[in-house]
């Protein structure tokens, strides 16, 4: 049972650790120090049901009606090309640098839409947690489950690690140079991700 939840929490980290337009979100949100609990709990809670999906074996309904994947790609990507959009902008108007703050002008429920549609919009995701996570979990039989809490570890592990450690980079984005850096390079992250679901 350990070995299943310590391959599970290995496997969680190496799918999770690459950038993705959900960790590039809650860094930012992060250097920010905005509604940080919240939605890092939301990126975990939400690995965790797809994960469990996959183990229990939702996967395999997705590999044999593919259309839910190809709905949730071509929706995903619209968003990732305005969000992305919107970063860009944000990289040439933007003059100021970090002043970090709990009380933000933005409002939470359009951050967690934001969240949510980063994540279940996203094939990445399913196919990381539902389709690979829940084929891999096959080989564990008796212990699929020990796997997958293994899995679902590491995204609550990771998602809360960076946006809270996020605050200690917080020096450098208080230069406005380096603040118009990371924007741009945001909206590199999801553009080139909404470029990858097309082609």
């Amino acid at each position: 049972m350990l070995q299943s939840y310590m391959q599970g929490l290995a496997v969680g980290f190496s799918l999770i650790i690459a950038i993705g337009a959900q960790n590039a979100f809650i860094l930012k949100q992060g250097l920010k120090k905005q509604y940080v609990f919240w939605l890092c709990a939301i990126c975990a809670a939400s690995d965790s049901i797809l994960i469990l999906l996959g183990v229990l074996g939702f996967s395999q309904v997705i590999q044999t009606h593919p259309a839910i994947v190809d709905w949730a790609k071509y929706f995903g990507a619209a968003f990732l090309v305005i969000y992305g959009a919107q970063h860009f902008i944000q990289a040439v108007k933007s003059s100021g640098s970090l002043v970090p703050s709990e009380n933000s002008e933005t409002k939470l429920l359009k951050m967690i839409f934001i969240c949510l549609a980063l994540t279940w919009l996203n094939p990445h995701v399913y196919l990381d947690t539902v389709i690979l996570i829940g084929s891999i979990s096959t080989k564990f039989e008796s212990t699929a489950l020990h796997f997958a809490i293994g899995a679902i570890t590491a995204s609550w592990i990771f998602f809360f690690v960076l946006g809270y450690g996020a605050r200690f980079l917080l020096p450098i984005f208080q230069n406005t140079k380096a603040w118009k850096i990371l924007d741009f390079m945001i909206g590199l992250v999801m553009w080139g991700i909404a470029f990858s679901l097309l082609v």
